[in-house]
């Protein structure tokens, strides 16, 4: 059966650039609930240990700079349907390619710099929201 739970994080980029709060306007107009969030910052050591699935691909090293590289926000969402739904609301990781109106097209600037993560599945949801949130820190 599939969770009505996700896991997002609006990246560096996106972080710095201002649009956490355009980021979170359109991800709660498209029906998300919010159930945790929290402003932080990734050092090197956590952004490999969350990305450690990438560990033996070239980009490993690239992506844990960049996500230590500034604040990050972290959120779990609650909606029907939430993986599906909420990877059709970010778009495709390369915002040139992504669809009109997602939020990779309107505040990504690169397939690297890609403003936001969406989990993948179930299980990885669980897993990245575990990863950043005690159940004291959720709703």
């Amino acid at each position: 059966m599939a969770s009505n739970r996700t896991f997002t994080m609006i990246k560096p980029d996106a972080v710095a650039n201002g649009h956490i709060g355009a980021i979170l306007d359109k991800i709660t107009k498209s029906g998300f609930k919010i159930i945790a969030l929290k402003q932080t910052s990734l050092s090197a050591e956590k952004a490999g240990e969350f990305y450690a699935v990438h560990k033996e691909r070239g980009f490993y090293n690239d992506l844990v700079a960049f996500m230590s590289s500034g604040p990050i926000v972290a959120a779990i969402l609650e909606k029907d349907n939430a993986i599906d739904d909420f990877r059709k609301l970010i778009g495709a990781t390369d915002p040139t390619k992504a669809e009109p109106g997602t939020i990779r097209n309107l505040f990504a600037k690169s397939i690297d710099a890609n403003a936001i993560h969406g989990s993948d599945s179930d299980e990885n949801a669980e897993i990245e929201g575990n990863f950043f949130f005690s159940a004291f820190e959720r709703i």
